[in-house]
């Protein structure tokens, strides 16, 4: 049994208006929206998930929206920046398009040897685009709206805000298994299974700033992935043996998750690949309309009368607006 932790499987935060979300992700970023369901724990709530073609773990940032909700606070204990993977010699194109719309994006910069530039979603999240000259051409989906060539390959990294490191570092590396990969002033870089784009986590230590507030235009939690429940259950056995407070396995229907702090109290999950995004949907037509668990379709009225109504992309797959 395969008890390695490959890397990220995917990224979730917090939105407000999820026209808005929508249109940035999918129009400007060229993320395909994999899939529109509900939050199974507030199912009056979106759960909108992007990512590559396929909706492979590694590619997959998803949103809870909250329209009226108050703007969180980026500090200590979060996940404050996301990092996706681009390929090399392409961050002039998203410099040029990021600004043709209206999007301010700051950089290059340059750390570990890898140039990149950051920018924010509609809502203030905090987003990096990391030219990875190693990047995998496997996860792009091939009809974005950003040409091959230039489109995003998943993510490369997450960056941790701390107010010590040592505790989060122990988590990862004693306990999680993750390789200290670099070090750069008060940044401590960590890599996962085989490394590369995806696999990272930065653990950024700081001192002087507050605690962060998880609201819109913050990270909720980060997943990191697993093979199947045999390596899942491990996992939970052995955090709860080391007096982690791990949650119960919790059936997201596209994958199984099971969800702990780490110790600078980031919450962190552990999500299975398997099954997938095309349990309930064809592949060609992931993302084209709402989907929801059986334990929800009697109240599919109700639940459909209740979210603000969505303009979706409009694909080959989609070949209609809703």
């Amino acid at each position: 049994m395969n008890m390695i932790i490959p890397g990220i499987h995917h990224v979730t935060a917090i939105a407000g208006d999820a026209q808005r979300n929508l249109d940035f992700y999918t129009g400007v970023l060229g993320l395909r929206l994999v899939k529109l369901t509900v939050n199974y724990d507030a199912p009056d709530t979106y759960h909108l998930y992007y990512g590559d073609g396929q909706g492979r773990p590694g590619t997959i940032l998803t949103f809870f929206p909250w329209p009226g909700a108050p703007r969180g606070r980026l500090g200590t204990g979060q996940a404050t920046l996301v990092s996706f993977s681009v390929p090399a010699l392409s961050l002039d194109y998203w410099q040029q398009r990021l600004s043709e719309r209206g999007i301010e994006a700051r950089g290059s910069y340059q750390r570990f040897g890898e140039a990149s530039i950051k920018f924010a979603d509609p809502d203030g999240l905090p987003l990096e685009l990391v030219a990875n000259g190693d990047s995998d051409s496997q996860f792009v989906w091939e009809k974005s709206t950003v040409p091959v060539e230039f489109a995003i390959r998943g993510f490369s990294g997450v960056t941790l805000t701390e107010a010590g490191y040592e505790q989060t570092a122990a988590l990862l590396g004693e306990v999680l298994g993750f390789r200290v990969q670099g070090e750069a002033g008060s940044r401590f870089r960590f890599e996962a299974g085989a490394g590369g784009p995806g696999t990272r986590v930065d653990v950024e230590s700081v001192s002087d700033e507050a605690r962060g507030r998880v609201a819109v235009g913050t990270v909720h939690h980060v997943a990191w992935r697993v093979t199947d429940d045999d390596a899942q259950r491990f996992w939970l056995e052995d955090l709860d043996r080391r007096g982690y407070n791990v949650s119960a396995v919790r059936d997201r229907l596209y994958f199984h998750s099971i969800y702990f702090h780490e110790p600078g109290g980031v919450l962190f999950e552990i999500a299975t690949d398997p099954p997938g995004f095309a349990v309930d949907e064809p592949s060609e037509a992931l993302g084209s309309k709402l989907v929801l668990p059986s334990w929800y379709e009697s109240q599919r009225d109700l639940i459909e009368a209740t979210l603000p109504r969505l303009i979706l992309p409009l694909t080959a797959e989609n070949p209609w607006r809703s």
